[in-house]
């Protein structure tokens, strides 16, 4: 395998994890990135732009960027994170204060904090939207608008696979008059040279490759692990709460078709390298070549502090959310019991560790089975605790 990039001393570990996820775990194309108190040590990428590549196809480059799926998600949050930061969001107020139409049918205890925590009970539409539908930057927000509640707000919680992404984005517009991938571009990605974006320019297109399922091989040393009986019934159920949280959008559109791509989906469609991905993590919790840091130690911790935890009413798993991220444990693990993130479906990751300074972004453009922890990014997780 012809792995291009460079690792810094004492962190090899990662690179030989890599050149096995090529070799034994399946992936085709994809890159690694670690950041170390705001130092870049990890950057690494290999295989083909397109997941369907041969031989002749071209190459991953460094820049090369892929979808991340829910991994959107964390670059999402700090939207709000940040506003609430500057004093223009109040996460303990009404969603409706700032969005009155929110408020229809019963939902008027729908607090920001819960939109976060993934405790709103709005994780499904009564009425799917088409591809056609999800991609108007309003139609979301409407059906949101007039979708009755699934269990009283704050009192549980589950997934919100894709309405999360329509809350969070209609928060942000009411709040500043733009759409939240402008937002994002201009005071996050802009600030911190971060190559991401939730709504890819034009400008871009021509460095993202085509992503497609992958299957890893049969002798993939153990790691990788079926779904209890109860988490695989739950997505072959039509009547579940998870499989009606997923199918928000029916059918789900293609994510290789340009108009997904440069569409504003904060909960699905974010596009980002690896070096991009850790990048914002890394600005998360520190300052990166001189940009500046985005998260205060007071957002930081409200970040990172548990606000959901146990049985997913979605995902069918123990899982635990601070506002807006994933926390480290049993359905998405990372590096150490601080560390905060989100995965994306299928394999990309991003977190970062502020008691050991790392920061991690990974992204492939093989998207395998998994929701929530991809043994080919677990495996790059556990080279990196190898070398600290």
């Amino acid at each position: 395998m012809d792995v291009n990039g460079t690792v810094a001393e004492g962190f090899e570990p990662v690179r030989e994890a890599f050149v096995r996820n090529f070799e034994v775990l399946g992936d085709r194309g994809a890159a690694v990135a670690v950041y170390r108190d705001g130092r870049l040590v990890v950057d690494l990428w290999a295989g083909t732009k397109d997941v369907d590549g041969t031989a002749d196809s071209a190459p991953w480059e460094r820049g090369t960027a892929q979808i991340v799926r829910s991994a959107t998600k964390g670059v999402a949050a700090a939207a709000l994170l940040l506003l609430h930061q500057r004093g223009l969001l109040d996460l303990d107020a009404p969603v409706g204060e700032y969005w009155p139409e929110f408020k229809a049918v019963g939902k008027e205890r729908v607090l920001v904090r819960h939109v976060l925590s993934h405790r709103a009970g709005l994780p499904v539409l009564d009425r799917p939207l088409t591809p056609e539908e999800a991609l108007d930057p309003l139609r979301g927000a409407e059906a949101v608008a007039r979708q009755a509640l699934v269990w009283e707000p704050g009192t549980d919680h589950g997934y919100h696979a894709l309405t999360y992404g329509w809350l969070l984005g209609e928060l942000v517009r009411r709040v500043t008059g733009r759409g939240v991938g402008d937002w994002i571009a201009e005071e996050i990605a802009g600030p911190v040279g971060a190559d991401l974006w939730v709504g890819l320019p034009a400008a871009e297109a021509g460095r993202v490759g085509r992503s497609g399922r992958v299957e890893a091989p049969g002798n993939a040393g153990g790691l990788r692990s079926r779904p209890k009986r109860s988490v695989a019934e739950a997505y072959d159920d039509p009547a579940s709460l998870t499989r009606r949280a997923f199918a928000a959008i029916t059918p789900f559109p293609d994510q290789n078709d340009p108009a997904y791509r440069a569409a504003s989906l904060p909960a699905t469609n974010g596009i980002a390298t690896a070096e991009g991905l850790a990048r914002f993590y890394a600005s998360l919790v520190g300052e990166v070549g001189g940009g500046p840091r985005l998260f205060t130690s007071e957002t930081l911790a409200a970040a990172r502090a548990e606000e959901s935890a146990g049985p997913d009413q979605v995902l069918v798993i123990n899982t635990r959310f601070g506002l807006g991220y994933m926390l480290h444990g049993s359905a998405s693990p990372f590096l150490d019991a601080g560390s905060f993130g989100h995965p994306g479906r299928g394999g990309s990751l991003g977190f970062a560790d502020p008691e050991s300074g790392i920061a991690f972004g990974y992204v492939t453009n093989g998207f395998s089975k998994t929701v929530t922890a991809d043994p080919r990014a677990q495996a790059l997780v556990r080279g990196v605790r190898a070398a600290l």
